[in-house]
């Protein structure tokens, strides 16, 4: 008789075969015994058998495979939300950071120097990205929303810009504003039909804004604001975004009416 897999049954169709094992087995007949009679291999039989044993009926019950939600991951659920909390609250300078702005690299420092955890740059990327912290691509709405100006202006105008920044060793930024929802509840398995509750503290949902510069070589950088976007912030980031560049920066931003005002072009 071929021998059965384990692996390739369900947790419910591997418990009842356990059963059936244990009643052979209090039936006083022999592990090969068994193995013949219910065509399963006899390291499976032996382990059930040890299984009983050891713990009883419960003790022959399967443990869920794989992963578990959250398991295996370096930071806990409580280090996240700390973490999360103090890129929304501060700017790496002022948690006397050598960074201006939050990067990758400036979140992964954080957790090193917090919680004693490296972190390579792709998995803090991820962790960002599950939090809602990964900053949008500056030109795509630009582009579904007036795509010929856009490729007029890529066409005529920003070649002279890129020579320019080439010439005086500059580099390039394209930034955008964006919101952040602090209300982030993700995907649960559920039984079809039946939808998954998340339960949360009421009054705690908020809406931070975030503004965000990225270069055609993939390095970004943002700042969380917790209240409204002016010139002043603008201001603000522009200065931290030399400082950390450390040299000449072009950033092109949209037509929003702040990028436009008087104490930005001063």
């Amino acid at each position: 008789m071929d021998k059965e897999d384990a692996r390739q049954q369900s947790l419910e169709q591997l418990h009842e075969r356990r059963k059936q094992v244990v009643q052979l087995h209090k039936s006083d007949l022999g592990i090969m015994q068994i193995v013949e009679l219910s065509g399963l291999s006899y390291p499976t039989v032996g382990n059930t058998i040890k299984l009983f044993e050891a713990g009883g009926w419960p003790a022959i019950k399967p443990a869920a495979r794989g992963h578990q939600h959250g398991e295996g991951r370096r930071l806990s659920v409580d280090q996240e939300a700390a973490i999360g909390r103090i890129i929304c609250d501060s700017r790496p300078e002022q948690l006397k950071m050598d960074f201006y702005l939050w990067s990758r690299a400036a979140v992964g420092e954080l957790i090193r120097r917090e919680y004693g955890i490296e972190l390579g740059m792709r998995t803090v990327g991820k962790w960002l990205k599950r939090w809602g912290f990964t900053p949008q691509k500056p030109i795509k709405k630009a582009y579904e929303q007036r795509p010929e100006a856009v490729r007029q202006w890529l066409d005529e105008h920003y070649p002279a810009i890129e020579a320019q920044a080439k010439a005086e060793g500059g580099e390039i930024h394209w930034g955008d504003t964006a919101l952040v929802n602090t209300d982030v509840r993700g995907r649960s398995d559920a039984p079809a039909g039946k939808t998954p509750v998340a339960y949360a503290v009421g009054g705690t949902r908020q809406k931070l804004s975030m503004i965000a510069t990225a270069t055609r070589q993939g390095k970004m950088r943002w700042m969380i604001i917790d209240e409204a976007f002016n010139a002043d912030r603008l201001i603000e980031i522009l200065a931290s975004l030399i400082k950390e560049a450390k040299r000449k920066v072009f950033l092109i931003l949209d037509n929003l009416r702040v990028h436009h005002s008087k104490p930005v072009k001063a």
